[in-house]
């Protein structure tokens, strides 16, 4: 590890192609997208512990294998109160069936294992706060009336209405409880 790498405080783990945090650290296991650091989520991360203050996770967890591991891993570099920010797909979406990388469906409650309160946190060590959670829909009216229904009862939506009005994508941030 560089020290150039080490003086980063902020981390797109899988950044692609779109630069989406500017001045972040991008890490990306495909050398074609020319990533800052060549590395696999699935895998140790190559950074110091308690190092950064924020992880920005868009368009990954869906691609992991072993989700407690990766959380494990991200709640290690990040210092304490740090933030990671996570989107992806809805299990509602159609996307979240249709690409064929992607391992996991997630909902509301997907990141619940990870809190303190969860009767099933034993799967991780990593323990944070949910700080923010959303779920976003295509535009339109109707896609209006149930994004407000779904934001005041998610547990509602997703037992009831979501194969109806299928969200687009889930919108997390969790800091780092140490």
């Amino acid at each position: 590890m560089t020290n150039e790498v080490q003086s980063f405080t902020r981390l797109d783990l899988g950044a692609g192609t779109v630069d989406r945090v500017p001045g972040a650290l991008r890490g990306d296991i495909s050398k074609d997208v020319k990533p800052d650091i060549v590395l696999n989520a699935e895998n140790t991360l190559p950074l110091r512990t308690d190092t950064l203050e924020e992880v920005h996770c868009y368009d990954l967890v869906e691609h992991i294998a072993n989700l407690p591991n990766l959380m494990t891993e991200i709640h290690r570099v990040l210092k304490s109160g740090g933030t990671v920010t996570i989107t992806t797909p809805h299990f509602s979406c159609a996307n979240s069936y249709t690409d064929p990388t992607h391992v996991r469906h997630m909902g509301w409650h997907s990141f619940d294992y990870f809190t303190e309160e969860h009767d099933l946190k034993y799967y991780s060590r990593a323990r944070f706060n949910i700080k923010r959670r959303v779920l976003r829909f295509h535009g339109g009216v109707i896609d209006a009336i149930i994004r407000r229904l779904a934001a005041r009862w998610p547990d509602f939506y997703e037992h009831r209405l979501a194969w109806i009005f299928p969200a687009w994508y889930l919108e997390f941030e969790l800091t780092a409880e140490k």
